[in-house]
């Protein structure tokens, strides 16, 4: 199940050959952004010093704020006129990162989501429902374009109306689905409470954020689908960065278009197969806005084996963001690991909330948890039993005492798009 077999099989020698070739254009592109003309020069690094990947050593890293600082267009590498679309991120934390697209760039990108589609088996025989936002954010046209580079039928029914979307499932027989995990969940629920039946589905796409191996089972069993993970940022094109083939063991990146290095979050120190760290990519392949080195937040780390189905090295699934991760009396604590925890107990549900506060200069985290509805009697020695279950688990996890609050079913927030299930409140008067 191959987009473009020679491509994503390169042998070693020849890819990093292409890696190479390409690296050297981008960091010669980049001389057009002022930025990079500015950092490349205090950093004593030209373009001709760029002899070996390991090179990409010798150039400072990018960072989201470095974006941010740049906004509007101030990492266009061409002219306004040849960028024919513009996406943005949330912007949530201030002004959002613009991200532009020569027409060349649609089409690559276009390409590598249906290596990933393809990759997993879905063909122009598939129905395709694409459940998230197509507004300024990138999940929604990057897979609409590359499931009609493919030939499936797409219907872009963008999120919201969870009902109406069980509906086109079963009036169009859809076979795939994409939308974010939390979104899944939330859309198995609704449709058990209906008493609505999938069976056309097959295959589940889901991404935009960390999400468990017990939470893809538990999205497999009440969906009925195969679930695959997918990984991009709208710095990087955006979805089709990584993706999982059917071996499900780790995410293929496409190397062909991206170099890939994983480092010390602290230090900033480059760390081998094996080791967890953050993720930085130089994208290889863009036109409108090519970054060097850019740091993804995300913590990951790369595969010493060769996958089985033949394509590149792989990463590991995103464990969750550097700047996500919680350090609770100094115990480094990721919202997955909550996650992964929970779903394993059948008397809680699969919705939770983290709350963070500092009481009397000491940290202490509290969970909030909706209690699973066919273990919800209301007795008061059942929720105490459940809640020291929980509690114990936790701690048994994660090496840290919680405080587990039990909550009715259907009370916590459900999310259409990224989950936000933490709010730390240490930093508040």
């Amino acid at each position: 199940m191959f987009w473009d077999e020679k491509t994503e099989t390169l042998p070693k020698k020849d890819l990093e050959e292409l890696q190479l070739k390409r690296l050297k254009k981008t960091v010669a592109q980049v001389q057009n952004v002022e930025f990079y003309r500015r950092l490349l020069r205090e950093a004593q690094v030209r373009p001709e010093d760029i002899r070996t990947l390991a090179d990409i050593e010798k150039i400072p890293f990018t960072r989201k704020q470095d974006l941010r600082d740049g906004y509007p267009f101030g990492f266009f590498a061409v002219p306004i006129h040849k960028v024919v679309r513009i996406h943005t991120t949330s912007g949530t934390t201030g002004k959002p990162t613009v991200v532009g697209y020569t027409r060349k760039d649609l089409e690559t990108w276009a390409d590598l989501i249906a290596r990933n589609m393809t990759m997993v088996g879905l063909t122009d025989r598939d129905i395709f429902q694409n459940m998230v936002n197509y507004g300024m954010f990138t999940g929604g046209l990057g897979f609409h374009y590359g499931a009609e580079k493919i030939g499936m039928t797409v219907i872009p029914s963008a999120t919201g109306n969870t009902r109406r979307q069980i509906e086109m499932i079963q009036d169009f027989g859809v076979t795939a689905i994409h939308c974010t995990p939390s979104y899944g969940m939330h859309l198995a629920e609704v449709a058990e409470e209906t008493g609505a039946h999938l069976e056309s589905l097959t295959t589940g796409l889901f991404g935009a954020e960390p999400w468990s191996d017990a939470m893809r089972a538990e999205l497999e069993k009440k969906l009925g689908v195969t679930a695959f993970d997918s990984y991009g940022l709208s710095e990087l094109f955006g979805p089709g960065v990584a993706f999982e083939c059917p071996e499900r063991d780790g995410l293929h990146i496409w190397h062909d278009c991206y170099l890939v290095e994983i480092i010390d979050p602290r230090t900033g120190e480059t760390l081998g197969d094996g080791e967890r760290g953050e993720l930085v990519v130089t994208p290889l392949v863009k036109e409108a806005m090519p970054l060097l080195r850019y740091r993804t937040g995300d913590i990951t780390m790369r595969f010493e084996d060769e996958c089985l189905c033949g394509r590149a090295k792989k990463i590991a699934r995103i464990t969750g963001r550097s700047d996500d991760m919680l350090v609770i009396r100094g115990i480094n604590v990721f919202p997955s690991q909550i996650e992964h925890v929970l779903l394993r107990i059948p008397e809680v549900g699969n919705h939770f909330m983290v709350y963070v506060d500092r009481v009397n200069h000491l940290d202490e985290m509290t969970i909030d948890v909706e209690i699973n509805r066919d273990y919800f009697s209301g007795e008061l020695q059942d929720l105490a039993r459940i809640q020291k279950k929980v509690v114990k688990e936790l701690r048994d996890t994660l090496e840290l005492r919680t405080t587990v609050k039990l909550v009715e079913p259907g009370s916590l927030p459900r999310f259409e798009g990224k989950a936000k299930r933490v709010i730390d409140r240490r930093g508040e008067m």
